[in-house]
């Protein structure tokens, strides 16, 4: 895994052993920020199940104003910790280690200036495949308006997203081998 672009563009990040970890691939990552890259400048940005840090950091690379950082797992800390310390810029984050729906509660009218006033401009959920957190998250994200207006939450997973998300609309959806990208606003 790399850094894509911006000011730590070709940065090698840490990465997970064993099977069970499923970082978002290099190939799909550059195509979803070619997708959101008019919304990334100045934006506020969770990264809700975070793992490595991947995707958040690309964004502080890109000039996000903050970036949460969120994941139940110890090791995904220790690992986003590691390449959190390989930035060179004092970039500002925030890093949690709870459950997605113990992060969404707290951050439900947070206000610091790490992690704006609750609410997100871009919010980035990949659960674990075989979990159906993702679907639980959009729900807590739609009914307590986590998104700002023009906001983007960005659900990565196995399988196309069928159904409806109150008060959120889902409006695209990609496709790159395996990996489902489907793109939420406020509805």
């Amino acid at each position: 895994m790399r850094i894509i672009s911006g000011k730590y563009r070709g940065l090698k990040l840490a990465e997970f052993a064993g099977a069970e970890i499923r970082p978002t691939a290099d190939r799909v990552k550059e195509s979803l920020f070619n997708i959101l890259s008019a919304h990334i400048a100045g934006a506020y940005v969770l990264d809700l199940f975070c793992g490595s840090g991947n995707l958040g950091i690309e964004c502080l690379s890109r000039g996000a104003e903050s970036v949460c950082f969120n994941d139940l797992s110890a090791d995904s800390i220790s690992v986003l910790k590691k390449n959190l310390s390989r930035l060179k810029g004092a970039e500002n984050y925030k890093v949690f280690n709870l459950d997605f729906s113990a992060c969404l509660a707290r951050l439900n009218g947070f206000k610091d200036a790490d992690c704006n006033s609750g609410a997100f401009d871009l919010i980035f959920i990949d659960p674990p495949y075989r979990l159906e957190a993702g679907v639980s998250a959009l729900e807590i994200i739609g009914k307590n308006k986590l998104l700002k207006a023009g906001g983007i939450a960005v659900y990565e997973r196995d399988r196309s997203f069928c159904g409806e998300v109150a008060g959120l609309e889902k409006y695209d959806e990609r496709k790159y081998g395996k990996t489902f990208i489907t793109f939420f606003k406020n509805a």
